[in-house]
């Protein structure tokens, strides 16, 4: 509710589709190298184009990309579609998600052939969606940099 709040508060609506480059990276990998470890040209990543949807909660991404990163499943969740059909899928281990410089790790739902952004990404980078424009925006707020809410 918070997201909505804050895009009632900056005149943005909820309509249009939106969707952002966002670079997607094995999270293990990316420890690895920087502990010396793993040659940087192992780094498993890729860049794709993904719908920004706040109708989802989590980050989701097809088996195609779970395999491109070499990630494994490392757990099941049951989901539920906008149809209302319910499934249950594969969990990732962490991926790291970069969108317009901001970076943030996050576990991914496997389901689907495209790469979906949902509330808890948009959350931790502090973007807000301009469906109007179609784009991502940074909070007002926080042009700079994310902040986290912590109540």
């Amino acid at each position: 509710m918070k997201e909505l709040n804050k895009l009632e508060q900056y005149g943005l609506k909820r309509m249009g589709a939106v969707r952002t480059q966002v670079k997607l990276t094995n999270a293990i990998d990316e420890a690895l190298v920087s502990r010396g470890l793993l040659a940087p040209r192992l780094l498993r990543e890729c860049q794709q184009e993904a719908l920004v949807d706040t109708g989802s909660v989590y980050l989701v991404i097809s088996s195609e990309i779970v395999q491109q990163l070499g990630l494994r499943i490392i757990g099941q969740q049951i989901v539920k579609y906008a149809d209302g059909r319910r499934e249950t899928v594969g969990v990732t281990e962490a991926i790291l998600v970069e969108i317009e410089g901001r970076r943030t790790t996050e576990d991914a739902l496997v389901t689907g052939d495209e790469v979906l952004i949902g509330q808890v990404v948009l959350e931790k980078l502090d973007f807000l969606v301009d469906c109007k424009n179609q784009r991502l925006i940074p909070n007002p707020e926080n042009p700079d940099y994310p902040v986290t809410y912590i109540k």
